[in-house]
């Protein structure tokens, strides 16, 4: 059964399931979740608990499974903890899990934890995931993403008492705000917190914001290449200067960049030889985010456009690659920009 994980909390008050799976890469959100999930199997008596932690293709599933059929010594109800960081819990991992969401069926003594990072779709249609959904409640924990996240971050600060102004003024301080968190939810969880220990509740000024949090932002290659496909120009600038402050490898925000640009091309192709754009997006394996970005953005370019932008990509490859070029800076960040931002602006003309 399928929860949301905005829905976890009163799906737990009207009553506690004997199998819950948690999957998602956002670590705080994650954690949150089984906290919830613990206290409320704490309060309901099952005070012992015992964590297994899968690591390695030589993992003994025999004591897993031992411990989900086993009485407990010291109390009536126990809970049983399984995390897979890898996602894959391999052969006998499968089988182990399958029989315990089904004997979780009948089993009220005992609760089941799985947590796992983000799954793909086909590790979703898989046996053992399908048996985890069917016998128990599976949250998916999405991460908060940048568009959301100044609201997510009002939301925060409202459950400690504080907000901020009303109007133009608080929209400008969350922004603020969200500008230096972005990418690292647990740190801004722990910004928000240190708001709450400096400041008294009630409202927040843009002030006393820009003077208590810390520049924790954490971002990507391929948030940086959403960011200009949708026509970001000061957010790509600042995520430029993040991924090279933070050490990426130019290498990485290269591909990133110019993997989209070949896909534009290819959809741009397809569209020119008669292709509505939903069927070209979903051929060229188009979904999401990404996909609302690129059928805003495709309209606004010119097949001609799109292959000055391939022998941009081109060149950069070399100069990134240690090669120069006419024309180009020959400091590898100093070319990414330039691609980076040509691109930007013509996808954020309207």
């Amino acid at each position: 059964m399928q929860v949301p994980a905005t829905q976890l909390a009163s799906q737990l008050q009207r009553g506690l399931k004997s199998l819950y799976t948690l999957h998602g890469d956002e670590p705080l959100l994650v954690q949150e979740a089984a906290d919830a999930i613990r206290a409320t199997a704490r309060d309901q008596g099952y005070t012992e608990r015992t964590v297994h932690t899968v690591a390695g293709a030589h993992f003994d599933w025999g004591e897993v499974l031992a411990s989900g059929g086993s009485m407990s010594l010291f109390a009536d109800k126990q809970l049983i903890e399984i995390r897979v960081p890898s996602g894959k819990p391999g052969k006998d991992g499968s089988q182990v899990l399958q029989q315990m969401a089904e004997a979780a069926r009948d089993n009220d003594s005992t609760l089941t934890l799985v947590i796992l990072p983000r799954l793909d779709a086909a590790t979703q249609k898989g046996a053992w995931f399908a048996a985890l959904d069917s016998f128990g409640a599976t949250v998916k924990v999405d991460p908060v993403e940048r568009q959301a996240l100044p609201a997510w971050i009002a939301q925060r600060l409202q459950q400690q008492g504080q907000r901020v102004a009303a109007g133009e003024e608080g929209q400008r301080t969350l922004q603020f705000f969200a500008d230096r968190v972005e990418g690292n939810l647990l740190a801004a969880h722990q910004e928000i917190q240190k708001l709450g220990l400096l400041h008294p509740a009630g409202e927040l000024s843009l002030e006393q914001v820009e003077n208590a949090v810390l520049n924790v932002a954490r971002y990507t290659p391929f948030k940086l290449a959403e960011a200009v496909l949708g026509g970001q120009v000061l957010r790509v600038q600042r995520m430029l200067d993040g991924l090279q402050a933070e050490g990426e490898a130019a290498v990485l925000v290269h591909w990133a960049l110019s993997e989209d640009i070949r896909t534009l091309h290819r959809i741009r192709s397809a569209m020119d030889a008669g292709r509505p754009l939903p069927m070209a997006l979903r051929e060229n394996r188009v979904w999401g985010l990404k996909e609302k970005l690129m059928e805003r953005a495709l309209p606004l370019l010119s097949m001609a456009q799109l292959s000055r932008w391939l022998e941009d990509a081109h060149l950069v490859d070399g100069i990134v690659k240690g090669l120069k070029a006419p024309g180009w800076p020959a400091d590898p960040w100093q070319a990414l920009q330039q691609m980076a931002m040509k691109v930007t602006l013509a996808c954020g003309t309207r």
